[in-house]
């Protein structure tokens, strides 16, 4: 099971796929867990992909023609069974293979790659599936211990300094490179670990959305371990 508490509004777990995508958001639920224990061996499918790069796709054609043992070849159904009621849902699903992701060191005051706590933002309504079939987990923050950096007064000062502009531009700015995604753990936060092998629908930013974000990061990789995470 995911480490999330019962108590918590904000995540709804469920026991299938259909109460995944049909149980709609609402109040301060914006997460959805998939809760299951799936079987395979996933390191395997791991260790038989050649990653020349820091991060690949892992295409179906790919997947299917891997030598597996029995415990892989249960880990490749399911990893095959997943890509596919996604894509039957109207979803695009994609298979990435991760030793780690780019770092973004452009603003070093105030990075913006997925390692920090974000939400994702789209033109139109939709929602962000994910799952870690292997290595490091996803992590949600609960909203109410997020802080939106582009609020916090020396991060504010920093980014106008970076803008140089007119005030009635900033917002826009702010928006056009994507700091107003960006939060911080407020003190004594506890960020939930997404766990391996649950399948979570969280809220996206979209016009007409009525939750909250989720705001959430990818967690940093151990060495020479690769994460396998489907998401869409």
């Amino acid at each position: 099971m995911p480490d999330v508490s019962p108590t918590e509004n904000q995540i709804h777990c469920v026991t299938n796929f259909q109460d995944l995508v049909c149980t709609p958001f609402q109040g301060e639920l914006n997460a959805m867990c998939w809760t299951r224990a799936i079987r395979g061996d996933f390191s395997e499918i791991t260790e038989k992909v050649e990653l020349h790069e820091n991060m690949a796709v892992l295409n179906q054609e790919e997947l299917r023609e891997l030598q597996l043992s029995e415990q892989g070849q249960l880990a490749r159904e399911a990893l095959l069974h997943d890509l596919a009621v996604l894509k039957a849902h109207g979803a695009s699903p994609i298979l990435n293979l991760i030793k780690h992701y780019e770092r973004d060191d452009a603003y070093p005051f105030f990075p913006t790659d997925v390692y920090s706590f974000h939400v994702d933002r789209s033109p139109i309504p939709t929602d962000t599936f994910l799952c870690t079939y292997y290595g490091e987990a996803s992590e949600i923050l609960p909203n109410a211990q997020a802080e939106q950096k582009v609020l916090v007064p020396e991060i504010r000062n920093e980014l106008k300094k970076l803008y140089g502009g007119a005030d009635e531009g900033f917002e826009t700015f702010l928006s056009d490179y994507f700091f107003d995604l960006h939060y911080q753990p407020k003190p004594k936060a506890r960020p939930i670990n997404l766990g391996l092998g649950h399948l979570w629908r969280i809220a996206v930013d979209h016009p007409g959305s009525q939750v909250l974000p989720c705001v959430h990061r990818a967690p940093k990789e151990k060495a020479g371990q690769s994460r396998l995470l489907l998401i869409c």
